[in-house]
């Protein structure tokens, strides 16, 4: 006797209980996988954008904000500093090495970012064609930006004032493309990156008249005889005592802010984790419904196949091949409904990074497959077991005689 061909015929005898257990289940899981791949996903690319940031200083304000906007570019800067006072504070025994960066302009919504050469070398980054730029106005672009802008090396374009894109442009002076990078699969990928003085004379209305070139001194800072500003500084601690002392003496000592990007980031995942927590909660209420729908559907119809059962047994079939019969029924709906959540979970992830072409979720992987997902699976499976083990011992139980006389 062919127990799960014979399990698979009475499931497909009911087409639509069937199908409604298979999508109420598929929906919870649904749930759970694209959770777990965003919160995988998001973690691990929140941590390889920050890798080689020990601190972060700018203007006085929210200490998040300060570094989603500096580190990671997805919210706005909280302002600008005088670059004297960055560079006296960048100048402490205690810091290895400080990254000035301007911000404040855009190209299509990609954010236009003023720096030096160390912020590449912070990524350790490769080019897919041309070189690090040299003078102002001379831009290097993140993979993506590359591949979205259909920009090459020796292509102009024309940036935009503010983080937004529909913003007014600078079309006094236009930026000319000298190096494309590899992909890194991190924030640098949707960059444009230039030098500060880029950021400073665009905003000039004399700007004509500067002398369009790139000095850097010792410490990494450009040079300049002007009162300039910066929109943030990354910083990296020389030894391990500076994560105790450092931030504590700039932001009791000085009209800057100081912000630790891993201390930001773990209070935003302790934020997150009762949402998504919450919405876990939502599905395995809705997991444990579809579970409740199996089982009222394999116990209300073993009351009408028991003659059927009763026949079996006479023709020679066992009491366990009974039970692994009705058994088997509710693993196979609880296995098809976990791969249909899983396949609904990755495609619901895909639009998810459609839709945020330019946000930090545009560079998640839909077609990875993660170990916790193994779970669900597992999960999944034994909702199919408790659910069909009452209807399985009834079948177990039943009598042939009182059911043939019947």
């Amino acid at each position: 006797m062919n127990i799960f061909k014979l399990s698979w015929k009475y499931l497909m005898d009911k087409p639509l209980s069937t199908g409604l257990n298979i999508l109420l289940l598929a929906l919870g899981l649904s749930i759970i996988t694209v959770l777990l791949l965003i919160e995988e996903q998001f973690e691990n690319k929140m941590n390889k954008d920050a890798s080689g940031i020990d601190l972060v200083i700018g203007a006085k304000g929210s200490p998040l904000q300060l570094v989603l906007s500096s580190v990671y570019h997805i919210d706005f800067p909280t302002g600008n500093i005088p670059l004297d006072e960055a560079k006296s504070v960048s100048r402490n025994r205690l810091i290895k090495k400080a990254i000035p960066m301007g911000l404040g302009d855009n190209f299509g919504g990609f954010r236009i970012v003023g720096s030096t050469h160390d912020y590449l070398e912070l990524y350790d980054v490769s080019f897919n064609s041309g070189n690090a730029w040299n003078k102002p106005f001379e831009v290097v672009l993140g993979s993506r930006v590359a591949k979205e802008k259909g920009l090459k090396v020796g292509d102009t374009f024309v940036g935009s004032h503010g983080i937004a894109s529909a913003s007014h442009e600078h079309d006094e002076q236009a930026y000319l493309v000298v190096g494309v990078l590899a992909p890194s699969y991190n924030v640098i990928d949707q960059l444009i990156l230039t030098s500060i003085e880029s950021i400073w004379y665009s905003h000039d209305e004399d700007f004509g008249k500067k002398k369009l070139e790139q000095e850097v001194e010792k410490t990494g800072f450009p040079k300049t005889d002007q009162a300039r500003e910066l929109t943030t500084v990354l910083i990296s601690y020389r030894n391990p005592i500076a994560a105790v002392q450092l931030p504590r003496l700039i932001n009791s000592r000085s009209s800057l802010q100081a912000a630790s990007p891993s201390f930001e980031i773990s209070r935003l995942f302790e934020l997150l984790g009762i949402g998504i927590a919450l919405v876990q909660g939502l599905a395995l209420v809705i997991i444990l419904i579809a579970g409740l729908g199996i089982f009222i559907a394999l116990y209300s119809s073993l009351k009408q196949r028991n003659y059927d059962l009763a026949v079996m047994r006479a023709i020679g079939a066992s009491k366990g091949q009974l039970f692994l019969l009705i058994l088997l029924e509710g693993i196979l709906l609880t296995f098809i409904g976990a791969l249909a959540g899983l396949f609904l979970g990755h495609l619901f992830l895909y639009f998810l990074v459609v839709v945020n072409e330019q946000g930090i979720i545009s560079d998640f992987k839909t077609l990875v497959f993660i170990k916790k997902e193994w779970w669900v699976l597992v999960y999944a499976l034994s909702v199919g077991v408790l659910a069909s083990i009452i209807p399985a011992w009834n079948a177990y139980r039943t009598q042939i005689a009182g059911q043939l006389t019947k």
